[in-house]
C-alpha cells in the first residue's frame, strides 16, 4: 500500500472513531436526562416528568441511529478504499453513494444494539410510569 492510501484510511478511521464517540456521548446524555426526570418525578410525585422522559429517549434514539448510519457509511468507504487497486488516493470523504443496506438511517435505528439499549430505556420509563400511576 502506498502512503496516500494509508493516510486516506487513517482519515476515514478518525471519522469512524469520532462517530463512535458521539454515539457513546448520546447514550450517556440520554440516560442522564431520563434519570434526572425520574428524580424530579420522585421528588414532586408528579407522573408528568416520567411522561416527558419519552421525548428525550426518542430523540436520542433518532440521533444515535443517525450516528450509527454515518459510521456504517464510513466503514463502507473504508472498505472501498482498502480494496481499491488504484495507486493514488483522492482523499474523498463522500459517503453519499455508499448508503445501502444497514447503512440506512432506519435500519441503523433498529439495529440489535440500539433496540436493546433504547428498548430497555423505554421499558423502564413505562415501568416507572406505571409505578407512579399506581402509587397515586
Amino acid at each position: 500500500m502506498n502512503d496516500k492510501k494509508i493516510k486516506h484510511l487513517e482519515m476515514i478511521q478518525a471519522a469512524i472513531n469520532r462517530l463512535a464517540g458521539n454515539s457513546i456521548t448520546v447514550k450517556g446524555w440520554g440516560i442522564t436526562l431520563v434519570s434526572a426526570l425520574f428524580a424530579l418525578a420522585a421528588k414532586d410525585a408528579d407522573i408528568r416528568f416520567v411522561l416527558v422522559s419519552y421525548f428525550p429517549a426518542g430523540m436520542f434514539w433518532l440521533l444515535d441511529g443517525y450516528f450509527l448510519s454515518q459510521e456504517r457509511q464510513f466503514r463502507n468507504l473504508y472498505d472501498q478504499v482498502r480494496t481499491s487497486t488504484e495507486e493514488g488516493s483522492d482523499f474523498s470523504m463522500d459517503t453519499t453513494k455508499l448508503v445501502k443496506g444497514q447503512a440506512r438511517w432506519i435500519f441503523s435505528m433498529f439495529s440489535v444494539t440500539l433496540l436493546i439499549f433504547y428498548g430497555i430505556a423505554i421499558w423502564t420509563i413505562c415501568f416507572v410510569g406505571l409505578y407512579f400511576r399506581h402509587k397515586n
